[in-house]
Formats: structure tokens, C-alpha cells, sequence
């Protein structure tokens, strides 16, 4: 019986060539889509189930508000994790990271020096390596982090920096020490699954900051795990009455340093101010910290990985709708055929099956071209989702699995209706041909839904292109409050010390150099110092909210504003001819917080600065330092000369004169290499460095794109198999319809018309379900484009043209068919 099945199945197949190739092929798309975007869910979903104990551990995260600023970040002071372990049985240990910045690394390699600028450094607990369980090529686990000059690096990194030397006891110079460090292990690679990423790692035992803070509460700069206890219950329900005693905790072990920064905790609770730290699980952390600051950990959001599965699920459900589509207008031809096998015995039940071998052999065959599909595409892939998935991943039991039953569950529904519906025909009726393929009184057939479900899918995902793109440019357009083209950054300027002014002036005097700053640091980047300052109280602003006021700022020179062409609103600039040790200039977002209506000449107090005072000397319009998902918030420019706090980085923006910029970059590292002989150059384009903050956003742009692409060809392919059905269908008529005196024109529009009119159905019944998607994806904005209605315009008429061009084609050859060859047989 089953080779019946495909034996009956592959004639058909053979017999329908047309169709055959237009399922197989929409099918081999749609599941080629799913898999590959299986694939990328899967890496997703995985991220740190790699490591030892992994369902035990989670990060502490620190949750703040004061007045109406409030935050959860990834990071927490130092002596949190030691805390929890002592106060609560249930902690079994702890380990805490730390990100020194970029240090430049001096070291011999086939008996040459060199330096390396590296980026990828962490410093860690000595328990570090124990507590995930990495695996150690060369080295001892327990001890290789003991020593405050002790270093471990990653298999590549021994590579970069010895070669095929064995790199245990070899030395690297670090430049902020100048003193040298020894290599006590080699662990391999960290795979791509991990939201820690690092090549080297250095002990805390030797770090400054680390020491120097170990008492403080109120510097969130650590990163902390714990590990809970085996058999330790950690349900959610669990975890929440377990945090629930953490307040309690605080109130003890962080008293004395709220005083010492005469910010006492009970005055903070009066006020509703709040200081707490929560447990957030270590497999949650990669796709469920939208809204947790950090600068530690590899972090992505949840949402995408639910656009990118219901994209793959509209695909591969156009796909399975081409297929049933075809198997409706070809329900006139298989419904005789279903009529005379049930005159001749065949029951219900074994023509069902019948339809489904059918299906299950063009899904099949579908499935075949889909795997090559998947090879070729991967590269591709993986530059467009940024990923590094490899076909090895295709070659898991689970990944089989899975495609199995996708193959299963296509084919059935794929060929669940013409299994179902065509099975149902009374056979005396089909073979008197009064049998009635539709499906409503309306005459609106089933065909036609399926039509414009296919064009909706597709008219949605282009509305959503645009709108993505829209804000893309939005985001490259709007007014960011400082001008980000033609500006170098010259990074490690902090290495220059007394030199940084010197450097800055001979850069000055470069013909293609239009200006120059230093700055601790510069826009579109996290390294910046905020802390929370008093302003003055004054008439006009004693009824504020804010007592304190969180500020962000950077220690600037007075070429920074012009430099970067911030525009002053009120007031002044720094200027050597002023004394401004003591003075700052504040963005409008800060002056308001503050309440006053003229904030020149009022005073700023810091508090961790001894209560210095900084008189307010200039205000400058509203700059975005960060992506537009986030607002302005109050900044702050503090003058070289003020001390106002320590900084361990330093950057050179030079603004360039329109020109050849490789011969700037090249005079300007000539510059370089005369104070810093031994320090590499390492520099970046402010414009760049700040696209690269929508890379995510960039990414959703680009899958949009392709995979529209994708639904609009899997939809084109049933819709150009619908109109050579109609057209055949409507042979004679159309040969009647010519005899009679109709030209080519209206013959095309008489078989254009119908489909159309669904396409535009399908666009009115896209417009909301794509705005209510677009209209929640741009929350993440603080700053966002419209949805204006001449993008569902644009994509009705795309959609349109698109059904045009594909129908056109097919009624063109029938509009000029000879009638007399169609009427011959009459």
C-alpha cells in the first residue's frame, strides 16, 4: 500500500511539472529560513549552560534610586559578594570581576619587543577559574591567581603574544605597572556561548582601585556571582523570599559607609530613596537584561529572538500555503480523480493518505534543497546576524530532531487541506461536475483567503523594513547637540601624563588638523565618570524634587566645545584667561534638574570632593553621549585644572579639515610616535564609534530585508501558479472574449482585476497588525521617527506592483494566445 502511495505520488509530481517546481521550490525556502534561524535561536538560547554548576549561580545586580533617578545595573560594590557569603548559609561562595580598561602590554616574541594595546582584560578573584570550572590547557587552577603580578590567558592570546612557545613563566610588562607579570595558565578558548568574554586575566589581588574601594558601597564598579548551595531550593518563588532578606543585610554591613559619605541609610529610606541588590540567574542574564546597565557582559534582548522565530514561522506558513493553494486550483482535475476511486472502493481514510505521501514527498524533496541551502547561506548568516554558527551545529541528534519533525509537521500541514477538503467531494456529484469548491455563500473561496493571508505577511514585513530603516536614519539625521563627523580619536592619551597638552598643540599645527581636544573621554562611550552633586539652594529653586542630582561628566580642555562644536546657549567657555579650577558648564537637562531659571554664577557642590563648590560658568545645549534608546541626562564639563576627581583615561579628539584623511591619520601618528616610541597608536572615527551603538538595530534592519525579500518570492511563486491555473482554466473564455472583440488590455485586466482587489485586502489588513509591531519596537527609543502614513502607502503599492509584474506575465501569454486553438476542440 505505501508504495501505492508514492508510486500514485510521484506521477503526479512528474505530471504537474510547473507546480511541482513552485512548491518544492517555496518550500525549500521556507524551510531553509526556519533552519537557519533555528540555528540562531538555539545559539541564543545556549548562552553560559556551558559552564560548571551553571544552574546555581547568579549575578548580583545592584538596584538604586535616588529622588527620580532609578537604575538596575550589572554592577556592585566591592564588598557585596563576601557579605551575602557570610550572612546567608545558602551562599556558597562568590567571585568578582573587574574591567581596568585598555593597558598596553610590552613583551618579546621570536627574541623581538613589541606592544600591544589589549582590550580584552579582566581582573578576578583567585577563585575565578574554580568557581565556572573553565578548562586549563597548562597551569594549576587553584593557585595560578594567587599572586597579585599573576597572569592567565586564553589559548589565542598565548599565541598573539609567544607563539608556539609554551608561554608558563614567561613575563609581559604592563605599561600602568611598569612592572612585569608572569603567566601562570593557559585555559582554551572561551567558546561564543559565554557573555564573559576576555583573553587575559589579571588578579585583583593587584589592583589599586580594587584595594583602595574595598570598603565602599557606593562604587558600583565589580561584577559578582554567587553560587548557591546544592539542594539549595531556587525556584523564582525561592529566589524572591531569599532577596527579601538582603535589605536587612544592608542595613548592617553597609552603615558605616553611608556615613562616611554622610549619606545615612535611614535618612535615604525617609526620603524613598532605595539601595538594593538582587540575584538574577546565570542563564538569564544574555537575553533578559534589557533594562541592566553593564559593561561586563555580552547582553542581547529577548524580543529579537522572538521577531526572528515568527519571521521563520510566517515563511515557512507562506510556503505551506503556496501548497495548498495550487492543490485548490487544481481541485477541478483531483476531485475526478478522488470521485472515480471512490466509485471504484477506495475509502476516505486511504485517499487522506494518499494526499499526504504526496505532501510528505514534495516536502522532502523541499527538504534536500533546503540543507544545501543552509551551506551556502551560513556564511552569509552569520555576517548578517552577527554569528559564528558552523554546519557542525546541523550535525547535533537534536538538531535531526528537530528537522524531522519540522518535515513532518510541514508536510502534514501542508497537505492537510487538499487531504481533507478534496477527500470530502460526493463522488456522483464531482463526476456530474456539480461538485462546489467553494467554501462560503460569499463565493469568497479558500483559495482567496490563503491569497491574502500570503500578501498580508508579506505587506507587514515591508512596513516594518521601512519603518526600521526610518529610524535608522533618523538616527544618523537628528540633531545630536555636537557635530560627530571628520573627529579622530586618539585613545591611551592618558599614557602622554604632563605631555597630553604638548601633544594636543603639535597636532594643532598640522595643515589638515581643524582642531584638537583632550578629554577624559568622548562621546559615544560608557567611560565616564557620574556621581551625584548638591546644587546651590537659591529663591528660584528651593521648592526642586532633587536634592542631589546624578550628573555625568568629563574633565575637558577648552578646545573641547569648540572642537566638537557643542553650542553654548548661556554664558562662557573654558578659557586659559579665566580661572576655572572651580568652575563648570552644565547641559540644559542638568540646569533644569537643578531648578534654576539662570543658572550662570550659581554654585554646584560635590559632595565626594569635599564639598567642593564649582560655579556655573556656561551652559551648553542638550549632546546625546549615548544611542538615541536612551535621553539626555544631566551632564557636566569640569576644566582640566579642577581636579575635581581621578581619572584613569584620557583621549585626543582632533576635528579633520575635509581632505585626504589617510595622510592626516598618518602625520598625526608620526606625532604620536615621537612622544610615545613604544606605544602603539591606536585610534577610531567618532562617527563610527557612534553607529556602532545601533548595531543590533542594524542587524534587525538587514534580517528584515532579507527575509521580506524571501516572503515576497515564496508568495510570487504561489501567486504566479494561481494565475496559470486561471489563465487555463479560462481558456475557452478567453478565447470567446478575443473572437468577440476584446483587445490584449482587457483581457489582462479581466484576469488581473480579482487578484488585485486581494492584494489590497491583504495591505488594509497588514496596516495595524505592523503598526501595533513597529509602534512597540520603537519604545526602545527615547528619540524616534513617526510612523507616517505614506509608509503604508509605499508598501501597498510595492505589494502591488509586485502582484502585478508576476500576474502580468502569466495573463500576457494567455491574452495572446491565437482563440482559434482555444475554441478547436468546441
Amino acid at each position: 500500500m505505501i508504495r501505492n502511495y508514492i508510486k500514485i505520488a510521484w506521477r503526479n509530481l512528474v505530471r504537474n511539472k510547473v507546480s511541482s517546481i513552485i512548491n518544492i521550490s517555496g518550500l525549500a525556502i521556507g524551510l531553509a529560513c526556519v533552519m537557519l534561524i533555528g540555528l540562531y535561536v538555539k545559539d541564543e538560547l545556549g548562552y553560559d549552560r556551558i559552564f560548571k554548576d551553571t544552574d546555581r549561580i547568579y549575578r548580583v545586580n545592584t538596584h538604586e534610586k535616588i529622588a527620580n533617578d532609578e537604575f538596575v545595573a550589572g554592577h556592585t560594590p566591592p564588598p557585596v559578594g563576601r557579605a551575602l557569603q557570610t550572612s546567608f548559609p545558602e551562599i556558597e561562595s562568590y567571585t568578582r570581576i573587574f574591567t581596568p580598561g585598555d593597558e598596553i602590554i610590552h613583551y618579546v616574541k621570536n627574541g623581538e619587543r613589541a606592544a600591544i594595546t589589549e582590550k580584552s582584560l579582566l581582573s578576578v578573584d583567585s577563585n575565578f577559574l574554580q568557581f565556572f570550572g573553565y578548562p586549563l590547557i597548562a597551569g594549576d587552577r587553584n593557585k595560578c591567581l594567587n599572586g597579585p603580578s599573576d597572569v592567565v590567558l586564553t589559548e589565542s592570546a598565548a599565541k598573539k603574544y609567544f607563539g608556539d612557545v609554551s608561554p608558563i613563566g614567561k613575563t609581559l610588562t604592563f605599561d600602568e605597572y611598569n612592572r612585569p607579570f608572569t603567566v601562570t595558565a593557559v585555559l582554551k578558548d572561551l567558546p561564543e556561548q559565554s557573555s564573559l568574554q576576555f583573553d587575559m586575566l589579571q588578579s585583583n589581588l593587584g589592583m589599586p582601585p580594587v584595594k583602595r574601594f574595598s570598603w565602599s558601597w557606593v562604587w558600583l564598579q565589580m561584577g559578582t556571582y554567587v553560587k548557591l548551595r546544592e539542594h539549595v531550593p531556587n525556584a523564582p518563588a525561592d529566589i524572591a523570599r531569599l532577596e527579601a532578606r538582603f535589605p536587612e543585610m544592608i542595613k548592617v554591613q553597609a552603615a558605616s559607609a553611608f556615613k562616611r559619605i554622610d549619606e545615612p541609610l535611614d535618612e535615604m529610606a525617609k526620603k524613598g530613596d532605595k539601595y538594593e541588590v538582587l540575584l538574577q540567574p546565570l542563564v538569564d542574564v544574555h537575553l533578559y537584561s534589557k533594562d541592566i546597565g553593564t559593561r561586563y557582559f555580552v547582553q542581547r534582548d529577548i524580543k529579537y529572538v522572538y521577531i526572528f522565530s515568527a519571521i521563520a514561522l510566517f515563511i515557512i506558513l507562506l510556503a505551506c500555503v503556496n501548497f495548498m493553494n495550487l492543490a485548490t486550483a487544481q481541485s477541478g482535475k483531483r476531485a475526478k480523480e478522488v470521485g472515480i476511486r471512490k466509485v471504484l472502493g477506495s475509502e476516505r481514510k486511504q485517499l487522506i493518505r494518499q494526499f499526504l505521501a504526496e505532501s510528505l514527498m514534495y516536502t522532502l524533496f523541499a527538504a534536500v534543497i533546503a540543507v544545501i541551502i543552509v551551506a551556502l547561506a551560513l556564511p552569509g548568516f552569520n555576517q548578517l546576524a552577527s554569528k559564528a554558527l558552523t554546519l557542525q551545529a546541523l550535525l547535533q541528534w537534536q538538531a535531526w530532531a528537530g528537522f524531522v519533525l519540522l518535515i513532518i509537521l510541514t508536510a502534514f500541514f501542508a497537505g492537510s487541506y487538499p487531504a481533507f477538503f478534496l477527500t470530502a467531494f460526493k463522488p456522483v456529484a464531482v463526476l456530474k461536475g456539480k461538485a462546489d469548491f467553494k467554501t462560503s455563500k460569499t463565493g469568497f473561496s479558500t483559495r482567496n483567503v490563503l491569497v491574502v493571508f500570503q500578501f498580508a505577511v508579506s505587506a507587514m514585513l515591508i512596513i516594518c523594513t521601512i519603518i526600521v530603516y526610518k529610524q535608522l536614519l533618523y538616527n544618523q539625521s537628528k540633531d545630536l547637540g555636537f557635530n560627530k563627523d571628520n573627529v579622530l580619536i586618539v585613545g591611551d592619551a592618558e599614557r602622554l601624563g604632563k605631555n597630553e597638552e604638548t601633544f594636543r598643540n603639535e597636532v594643532l599645527r598640522l595643515p589638515e588638523v581643524a582642531n584638537a581636544t583632550v578629554s577624559t573621554n568622548l562621546p559615544a562611550s560608557e567611560k565616564y565618570f557620574d556621581d551625584d552633586y548638591t546644587p546651590e539652594s537659591t529663591g528660584e529653586n528651593v521648592a526642586r524634587a532633587d536634592k542631589n542630582i546624578s550628573i555625568s561628566s568629563y574633565i575637558v580642555d577648552e578646545l573641547f566645545v569648540p572642537t566638537l562644536k557643542l553650542q553654548i546657549v548661556n554664558g562662557r567657555n573654558f578659557g586659559k584667561s579665566f580661572n576655572d579650577s572651580a568652575s563648570v558648564i552644565l547641559n540644559e537637562t542638568a540646569a533644569k534638574k537643578a531648578g534654576w531659571k539662570n543658572p550662570i554664577g550659581k554654585h554646584l557642590v560635590y559632595p565626594g570632593g569635599n564639598n567642593t563648590k564649582f560655579e556655573v560658568v556656561g551652559i551648553v545645549k542638550d549632546f546625546n553621549t549615548e544611542s538615541l534608546h536612551s535621553m539626555v541626562t544631566p551632564w557636566a564639563l569640569f576644566y582640566t585644572t579642577s581636579k575635581t576627581y581621578g581619572s584613569n583615561t584620557a583621549f585626543v579628539g582632533v576635528r579633520l579639515k575635509p581632505g585626504d584623511y589617510a595622510l592626516a591619520v598618518n602625520k598625526i601618528q608620526a606625532v604620536w610616535k615621537t612622544f610615545m616610541p613604544d606605544n602603539p597608536f591606536e585610534y577610531s572615527f567618532l562617527d563610527q564609534q557612534y553607529d556602532a551603538l545601533y548595531k543590533t538595530d542594524q542587524t534587525i534592519g538587514k534580517v528584515f530585508t532579507v527575509f521580506t525579500f524571501l516572503s515576497i518570492t515564496v508568495a510570487c511563486l504561489g501567486l504566479l501558479g494561481l494565475a496559470m491555473y486561471t489563465a487555463e482554466r479560462r481558456t475557452k473564455e478567453i478565447g470567446i472574449r478575443k473572437v468577440l472583440g476584446a483587445s490584449v488590455q482587457n483581457v489582462v485586466g479581466m484576469l488581473s482585476k480579482d487578484f488585485l482587489k486581494l492584494v489590497l485586502i491583504a495591505s488594509v489588513i497588514a496596516f495595524p497588525v505592523a503598526w501595533f509591531a513597529m509602534n512597540n519596537w520603537l519604545q526602545d527609543f527615547a528619540y524616534k521617527t513617526e510612523i507616517s502614513w505614506w509608509v503604508f502607502a509605499l508598501s501597498t503599492g510595492i505589494v502591488t506592483a509586485i502582484a502585478l509584474i508576476t500576474i502580468s506575465f502569466q495573463s500576457l501569454k494567455a491574452a495572446m494566445g491565437n482563440p482559434v486553438e482555444s475554441l478547436r476542440s468546441e
